[in-house]
């Protein structure tokens, strides 16, 4: 499971994999109390997001631009993927707005990575031989 948690909330035992997944570290948080992996790259490019804090983009465009630089650096974020395999897992943010935030956006991102690299949906097929299918 992937959460999203403000890097001021308390840690919690069900957090799992505390990951920081912003580009600036969090004003007055040492590394002891944020208990958590910094990826700094996985964050939003500098200059996308200040245009969404100053204004200059939406968040319907902050989150399409975002995701188009996640679909270009997969290296990125490709070992929180596999984190998110493997159990929980906490995306930390310093931003105070809990429903438009980088966090959420890479939550989102992961969670269809995860979704598409999941079991096939297509049955396997236990037919016998001779059954009258195409190439008997």
């Amino acid at each position: 499971m992937i959460r999203c948690k403000r890097a001021y909330d308390p840690v919690e035992p069900g957090d799992g994999q505390r990951v920081l997944v912003d580009r600036l570290w969090p004003r007055n948080r040492r590394k002891d109390q944020l208990q958590a992996l910094w990826v700094p790259e996985v964050a939003p490019s500098t200059a996308l997001r200040q245009a969404f804090h100053q204004g200059q983009v939406d968040f319907a465009g902050f989150a399409e631009r975002y995701r188009q630089e996640l679909a270009a650096h997969p290296e990125h974020w490709w070992r929180l993927l596999g984190q998110a395999e493997q159990g929980d897992v906490t995306l930390l943010y310093a931003g105070k707005d809990t429903a438009q935030n980088n966090a959420l956006v890479l939550a989102s991102w992961l969670e269809d990575e995860l979704e598409r690299r999941g079991p096939s949906s297509s049955p396997v097929c236990y037919a016998p031989v001779g059954a009258g299918l195409p190439g008997d």
